[in-house]
This record gives structure tokens, C-alpha cells and sequence, in this order.
């Protein structure tokens, strides 16, 4: 996923459909810094990792 793309779906209030490795997750915040993303899975909203947006899905 392209950096623009993940702030924009990260900056709206509107779920759109991205994937990690098969799972569905909420980005939270992308870093200015590099290429990666705060990310959790929906169903696991404790599980917060920090992910490559190369790794990133969006369906």
C-alpha cells in the first residue's frame, strides 16, 4: 500500500477493507519517519503492532 493511501483510509471515519497477512486490521497511524503503519486486527484490538505498509492489503 502506498503511504498517502494508508493516511487517508487511517484519517477516515469510514472502515475500509485492509488486510495484514490474511487479517483484517484498523490502521491507526502511519509514520511520518518510514514506510510503516500502526496497525491491530479487528478482533483483537490489543494486538498493535507496527507493520511495513508494503505488508499491507487494501481489497
Amino acid at each position: 500500500m502506498i503511504k498517502q493511501r494508508a493516511i487517508e483510509i487511517s484519517e477516515s471515519p469510514i472502515m475500509a477493507n485492509v488486510t495484514y497477512n490474511d487479517i483484517p486490521v484498523y490502521i491507526q497511524k502511519v509514520s511520518d519517519q518510514n514506510e510503516t503503519a500502526r496497525i491491530f486486527p479487528l478482533d483483537d484490538p490489543q494486538d498493535e503492532k507496527e507493520v511495513n505498509l508494503s505488508s499491507l492489503i487494501e481489497h
